[in-house]
């Protein structure tokens, strides 16, 4: 589906969230915490194909009642065989052809707007149309109650439309998570209005700045907008994340690494706050700003210029605030500033005190360095100790996902201490062994243990009829070892390592002499007899098996 939305461009970007955000959404409303009811409710007002709720419904340790609602039929249809896949038979998605802000599905026996634990959408950004089939001049002018004390939103931008619908369908101690353009938390007139009233009344717990071009159909940046209504009224400040700079490059479009995403909820879940990155932010800082939410007032996000000095290239020297700007380093290796720098004539400058073609074995070959590398690798081997038991102890019916989780936790905990290494870095590396090779391994051991079952070779005799066309027939079959897990040349490897070893350390030797050992070597390897009597379509001809056996 995300292919789909890749190649349709703009026109079918409207069904998929990348899932990557919805990961994020997932994991930062909190739907393990709270209330351990058996009929925990999750909505989307502007469901797509369903991928925002199905992610939320994974991330739940418990059971979750789904509710969607799309305008678009065949998106629709789309979100109800995509539960179905997901083993979601029972989420109700309802289509009618209308928007969800004129016509919603989801309603209370008194007509009201039915409540819900957990909301999660990705509405059309900046919709011109949203008032279609609404007729809402003032604020009392809406049915549902939905932008009483709040205002109402520009005719031709729904942005807060939608969000007010969401709030207006939350209970009391609801949740939510909103994907919306950056021009939310700055825009004036109207929208400055309901932002100002929002954040009086304290429903907004937080905010995460995602990077340009992640979404299809648009390039602009988006917003996470995190609403919380339990404690809005003691709410005192909004927590802000700037994670606009943290992605890769995947085609076309921007992608959250798996290093992007779980540093974000980390950071937002624990409210940590990062330099350059996040921090709690007082709603009288906010006010004084007069409610504007543009995250660069709020977060210096920006690199610092490259300051040139003059007087150093004229009159030569290395700067000694260029060298403390280094000061993470010189914390790690407080000695090696001295070994490789000694004072300037000139107040404020260092030389240089070895050759260049010295620097890199003189740092290489510090005390302090070699002493650091030995902590590290420490770190990695006491991590690799604790975690080859689970490794070999994996059997049938292993969860995967906790598997990874489990590995990829402690990781993060063991090298989260190190000065001068990225925790998320290092999480970043098993993660994509992981996706690229690890899993499907380990989902194999989780279906079928580590079994190994035998693979039929057929046997194909080649015939011409009369027309000169050669017709093949099967005549017969071999059979030899199978594994999806492990090559019969790696098994021998492994199990037979001294007697191969030494096979191949006397080479032609033994050859020459065991003639037998060198024919059983050739037959019993993977480009052995089978190999030899396989056709261009990887099947064993007789003519050709016979042809093999005379050898």
């Amino acid at each position: 589906m995300r292919n789909f939305a890749t190649e349709s461009g703009k026109s079918k970007g409207q069904f998929y969230t990348p899932a990557e955000v919805s990961r994020i959404m997932a994991k930062i409303i909190g739907i393990n915490h709270g209330n351990s009811s058996s009929t925990t409710t999750v909505y989307d007002p502007t469901c797509g194909s369903g991928s925002l709720l199905l992610k939320v419904a994974a991330e739940a340790e418990r059971s979750v009642t789904i509710y969607g609602q799309e305008k678009e039929s065949a998106t629709a249809g789309l979100a109800r065989m995509n539960m179905v896949l997901h083993n979601c038979p029972t989420a109700l998605i309802k289509c009618t052809g209308n928007s969800t802000l004129s016509d919603p599905q989801f309603k209370e026996p008194d007509g009201s707007l039915k409540r819900f634990d957990y909301i999660v959408a990705n509405p059309p950004f900046s919709s011109k149309n949203w008032s279609n089939g609404l007729k809402v001049e003032t604020e009392t002018d809406d049915d549902y109650g939905r932008f009483e004390g709040f205002g109402v939103p520009p005719a031709k931008n729904g942005d807060f439309a939608f969000l007010l619908h969401m709030l207006r369908s939350l209970k009391s101690t609801g949740k939510a998570a909103v994907i919306l353009p950056h021009g939310v938390l700055f825009r004036g007139n109207a929208e400055a209005e309901i932002r100002k009233n929002l954040l009086r009344r304290g429903y907004i717990k937080g905010i995460i700045g995602l990077p340009a071009n992640l979404f299809f159909g648009t390039g602009i940046p988006a917003c996470l907008i995190v609403l919380d209504k339990e404690n809005a009224q003691n709410r005192k400040a909004i927590f802000m994340v700037d994670a606009g700079k943290g992605f890769a490059k995947d085609g076309p479009k921007n992608r959250l690494r798996d290093q992007d995403i779980h540093k974000i909820v980390d950071v937002f879940n624990k409210q940590l706050e990062l330099d350059k990155y996040s921090r709690i932010v007082p709603l009288s800082e906010i006010e004084e700003k007069d409610y504007n939410l543009n995250l660069p007032r709020y977060i210096d996000s920006q690199e610092a210029e490259d300051v040139q000095d003059i007087s150093a290239h004229l009159l030569g020297g290395i700067p000694n605030a260029d060298l403390d700007a280094l000061g993470d380093y010189w914390r790690v290796y407080p000695g090696l500033r001295k070994a490789l720098f000694a004072p300037n004539v000139r107040p404020g400058y260092s030389d240089l005190q070895i050759e260049k073609s010295a620097i890199k074995s003189t740092i290489f070959e510090h005390p302090e360095f070699t002493k650091y590398s030995q902590t590290v690798s420490a770190v990695y081997g006491e991590w690799n100790q604790r975690n080859i038991p689970v490794l070999k102890g994996l059997a049938e019916g292993v969860k995967p996902k906790q598997l990874i989780h489990q590995l990829s936790e402690d990781l993060l905990s063991a090298f989260g201490a190190l000065l001068l290494l990225d925790q998320y870095d290092m999480y970043q590396h098993l993660m994509a062994y992981w996706n690229e090779a690890m899993q499907d391994d380990v989902y194999t051991i989780s279906d079928d243990g580590w079994k190994a079952g035998r693979e039929v070779y057929r046997i194909k005799k080649g015939n011409k009829d009369k027309n000169g066309k050669t017709t093949e027939k099967e005549v017969g079959g071999l059979e030899g070892m199978e594994s999806r897990l492990l090559r019969p040349g790696l098994v021998v490897d492994k199990v037979f390592l001294e007697g191969t070893s030494g096979h191949r350390r006397t080479g032609g030797e033994t050859g020459r002499h065991c003639p037998q050992i060198e024919n059983t070597r050739e037959n019993g390897g993977e480009e052995g007899l089978l190999m030899d009597a396989m056709n261009d379509k990887n099947e064993v001809t007789l003519a050709l098996a016979k042809k093999r056996l005379q050898r």
